[in-house]
């Protein structure tokens, strides 16, 4: 296949399948995607503005995620309350606001915020702010994409079952697309804005994060903005059914969601949903020991006994397929990291600045876009086991140059070079071929539920499903605060008025853990694979010979 074919088949076959429609929801997603913008200054702000260990970072990371967990509920009633389902996405902008202002607060006013609270609470009340605002409206983006897609042509027909099918896959293809387009275009921001700003005072650099955080503030308009054009689009297609002589119950019903689509309430979810939160809520307020433990344990009961709920009308290998692949997602995503530490020891011991890690996430956004090009045949021509078994395969490869550098790998290649293959060439070089990873191991699920679950519970799928996996996220959480236990990794921690070291910079225990995260995170996916070959996705074996001469 000559190179013209493939970027035929494999991009532009993509974009001639965009449709206008499609924008309200990829608007959305692009808007989780900007998020990123602050994700670089929020780092630096922690290092240098606040006395936050490694290990409490990885509990605040468990409760961040914790919020994701809520798109189970929230998406079954966004399939009930279908028609006002957008006043959903600005509730979630309004929340992302608040913990934007927040931090606009503490880097440009901390005396006047200090007086109100310390430093610390406000910091972490924006930190659970966010993950909040995002999962409501992504919750909504998720129903946005089944909508977005017409039934019906200009003329009012039905639309191919085959077409429609195609068309559900590519909605979820260009959803993935518009986040990680997203990240591309706040890792170029952070490139310019951090440009030179290892040479500046900490003032100056207090400046550049505070402009930062208020370009933020388009986060929200953003996917505000999608709503607007949703219900412009609305009205358009409205306008020219009506032109060609449609009466108002049948545009609804070609246009809307119609009335014997909409699913009873389910009240194992709601219910679910209700004791998830009070269950979550009232353990996070209570002082008992393991109580994030006993959350996720909770949590991850509650799921699995609604997705069983969920999905006990699928046929039996419908089902199977679908509680596979959600399993070795889960182990995949519920690998350790290595934690703050590793940044820490890259900024101190490495010399990454501010743009040099703005760089990082550039090419690694780039890259994670043009890699879902790439690989879409691949996971739409293999099974969901070989995809996960090759993607664990190549992390664990491309993790290792990281730990040659804790060894002096990149002062060992600086010296026989020139200086040209330093640690920083090092890190660009594995950052371009490991960043497509982690965005491709989510497309075979969702393709699955845009063209397998039910069409009244489509929501509901996609949120049962992401609560699951993202489990797995703070499952991963859990995992990194206690390898951060077992290895204790300090940075430099000075008084702000004296300048006398109060904690000393220790990364003597960094590259055990990095040895631990690459065993452990190889040994969790494929310990998956191999169980849900020999049970969920095992063949039936044959009876006896002499067995069936009985019948």
């Amino acid at each position: 296949m000559q190179w013209k074919d493939w970027l035929d088949r494999n991009v532009l076959d993509l974009g001639r399948q965009m449709r206008l429609s499609y924008l309200p929801p990829l608007m959305v997603y692009m808007a989780a995607g900007i998020s990123g913008l602050t994700d670089i200054v929020g780092t630096f702000f922690v290092k240098e503005y606040l006395g936050l260990s490694a290990e409490f970072l990885a509990a605040l990371g468990f409760w961040m995620m914790l919020p994701w967990t809520l798109k189970m509920p929230l998406g079954h009633l966004v399939d009930l309350i279908w028609r006002h389902k957008s006043g959903l996405i600005i509730l979630g902008a309004g929340l992302l606001s608040a913990s934007v202002l927040i931090m606009i607060g503490l880097i440009g006013s901390p005396d006047a915020m200090r007086e109100l609270l310390p430093i610390e609470t406000w910091f972490v009340l924006s930190a659970l702010l966010g993950p909040i605002g995002y999962v409501i409206q992504d919750t909504v983006a998720d129903a946005m994409t089944v909508e977005a897609v017409p039934r019906v042509d200009s003329k009012g027909k039905p639309v191919d079952e085959k077409q429609l099918r195609l068309a559900h896959t590519t909605m979820q293809t260009l959803g993935r697309v518009a986040i990680i387009g997203g990240t591309v275009l706040v890792a170029a921001v952070n490139v310019y804005l951090f440009s030179g700003v290892e040479s500046l005072s900490q003032l100056e650099k207090a400046a550049v994060y505070l402009q930062i955080y208020r370009l933020a503030l388009i986060i929200p308009v953003v996917s505000v903005l999608g709503v607007a054009l949703a219900a412009i689009f609305r009205w358009r297609d409205a306008q020219r059914l009506a032109a060609q002589g449609f009466e108002l119950d049948q545009i609804e019903r070609l246009l809307g969601r119609p009335l014997d689509e909409l699913p009873e309430a389910n009240w194992w979810i709601l219910g679910g949903g209700l004791a998830f939160v009070v269950f979550s809520a009232g353990m996070g307020l209570a002082t008992i020991p393991m109580n994030e433990e006993i959350i996720f344990a909770g949590s991850l009961a509650i799921v699995l006994f609604l997705l069983r709920q969920l999905t006990r009308d699928l046929p039996e290998r419908a089902r199977n397929e679908l509680y596979a692949t959600a399993i070795v997602i889960f182990a995949f995503r519920a690998i350790p990291a290595t934690g703050a530490g590793s940044t820490w020891w890259m900024i101190d011991e490495l010399g990454f600045d501010q743009q040099f890690l703005s760089e990082l996430s550039l090419i690694a956004s780039v890259l994670t876009l043009f890699g879902m090009f790439i690989f879409r045949r691949f996971m739409a021509e293999r099974p969901i086991t070989y995809i996960i078994a090759a993607l664990t395969i190549a992390g664990a490869i491309l993790f290792l140059p990281n730990i040659a550098m804790f060894y002096g790998l990149h002062q060992w290649t600086a010296a026989h070079t020139g200086g040209i293959v330093d640690a920083r060439f090092i890190a660009l070089i594995d950052t371009a071929l490991e960043s497509p990873l982690g965005q491709i191991a989510m497309i075979p699920m969702l393709a699955w539920i845009a063209n397998s679950a039910p069409a009244k519970l489509k929501a509901t799928y996609f949120a049962v499903m992401a609560a699951f996996t993202n489990l797995a996220l703070a499952l991963s959480k859990l995992g990194t605060k206690y390898l951060n236990q077992v290895f204790t990794i300090t940075r430099e921690v000075r008084d702000s008025t004296t300048g006398t070291v109060e904690i000393p910079a220790d990364y003597s225990e960094l590259g055990a853990l990095f040895i631990t995260v690459t065993i452990v995170g190889t040994a969790m996916p494929i310990a998956a694979i191999f169980f849900v070959k020999r049970t969920l996705l095992a063949e039936p074996k044959p009876e006896p010979a002499a067995q069936l001469e009985r019948y």
